[in-house]
């Protein structure tokens, strides 16, 4: 494109916040982990940071000095914390004496929500300036050694404009929860058949039982605030020390920072029992979805992480009108609790012509297994077709025309 320069970043701090955001503002698509203030606390708490394996090196366009494009881009020398799983990779580049690491990933890190890769400005050309950016992240990688270049979760279209530069397609599914235009809870529980309808009632009864009572705290209406810092903390460390694979991605100080400058996007779920919080999830919002990220619990009850991480967040979805739930990824137990399998989309070019070849038809084979388990995942969620739901306003709404639904 005429008249554009690429340039590569160190740190997202180098790009005013407001020129950054100006992109987040513009694109419907964006999510709240891809504004300035997200990545910035990632990198300033030592989250992202080149000592834990993450190096900033941000694709950014500029058409003299305004930023017209940008994408968060990571040298990386290990593989955990992006949810796309390429160890197998790894090990069999080791195995032929190539060497895997560094390698460079366009991604939000630690967060596996789908949402665009790389933001673009009002009235440019979207498909040009993708292209562009995916042709300069090949370019850095020649320059700086890398041994290949990944795309973590982007939109489709995205998707296929790397596809179309070369770059190999990987599929995988999540389970999201989906509103067609539920009034009520009830609504929703009438999706399922009559016995399903009472196991889930039974769950969502559990806590009423157990004594233990569920609300949230919004930090948009100022109920959270730097003082949940240390809760906040309590409430991921007790899961992520709880398990030999977990993991402290996060630090204590990105909390308090995120209750600083993205208080707006935060909500707590709080259970407490005998007036004292025995677990929590902090979740992610926007004004159209609801992001599941990070629980914890201090107590051991039937059916509390259900209660808490999703029958009362799909009941505040309802109430408010939220269109979208993403539960985080993984977790097949979601399908009888509601949630609908959709696909996820990441793509990689690799500069190992052996290997290459093989990953992409290990590829091609993964996909074909995906797409042909689909109705089957389908069916197992229980969910029963809605022939004429209530939508926004009172229309009706296809089922199978909502977000995310099976095609």
């Amino acid at each position: 494109m005429s008249g554009l320069t690429l340039r590569t970043l160190d740190a997202v701090d180098e790009v005013p916040e407001r020129a950054w955001d100006a992109l987040c503002a513009a694109d419907p698509e964006a999510t709240p982990f891809q504004r300035w203030a997200w990545l910035e606390a990632l990198e300033r708490c030592g989250c992202a940071a080149p000592s834990r394996g993450w190096s900033p090196r941000h694709l950014t366009a500029w058409r003299g000095r305004e930023l017209v494009a940008a994408a968060p881009a990571y040298a990386r020398t290990d593989s955990s914390g992006e949810f796309v799983f390429d160890g197998a990779w790894a090990g069999a580049a080791q195995r032929v004496g190539f060497a895997y690491y560094p390698k460079l990933v366009l991604a939000v890190p630690f967060t596996p929500v789908p949402g665009q890769r790389v933001l673009v400005a009002p009235g440019e050309d979207r498909a040009a300036l993708e292209s562009a950016l995916f042709e300069g992240a090949e370019d850095l990688c020649r320059r700086e050694g890398y041994s290949s270049v990944h795309l973590l979760f982007p939109r489709e279209a995205s998707c296929e404009r790397a596809v179309e530069c070369g770059w190999a397609r990987r599929v995988g599914v999540q389970f999201h929860w989906q509103n067609p235009g539920y009034h009520s809870y009830d609504d929703f529980l009438a999706r399922f058949p009559s016995r399903k309808r009472k196991t889930l009632r039974r769950e969502r009864d559990a806590a009423r039982a157990q004594g233990i009572t569920l609300s949230v705290r919004r930090g948009r209406d100022g109920e959270l605030t730097p003082a949940d810092r240390a809760l906040l903390w309590r409430l991921y460390t007790s899961t992520v020390d709880k398990y030999v694979w977990g993991q402290r991605y996060l630090t204590e100080a990105f909390f308090a920072r995120a209750l600083e400058v993205l208080a707006e996007h935060l909500e707590l779920v709080e259970a407490r029992r005998e007036g004292r919080v025995i677990a929590g999830a902090l979740n992610v919002a926007s004004p159209t979805h609801l992001y599941g990220r990070y629980w914890g619990c201090f107590e051991e009850h039937n059916f509390l992480h259900f209660n808490v991480c999703y029958y009362h967040a799909i009941e505040a979805c309802i109430a408010r009108g939220v269109r979208t739930f993403e539960g985080g990824a993984g977790g097949e137990h979601k399908l009888t609790r509601g949630f609908e399998p959709v696909l996820t989309f990441s793509a990689h070019r690799l500069y190992h012509k052996g290997l290459e070849r093989v990953v992409r038809d290990y590829l091609r084979r993964e996909e074909e297994g995906v797409r042909a388990a689909l109705p089957g995942l389908q069916e197992a969620s229980g969910l029963k077709p809605l022939e004429a739901p209530p939508g926004p306003g009172g229309a009706a709404v296809p089922w199978a025309a909502s977000e995310g639904a099976l095609e």
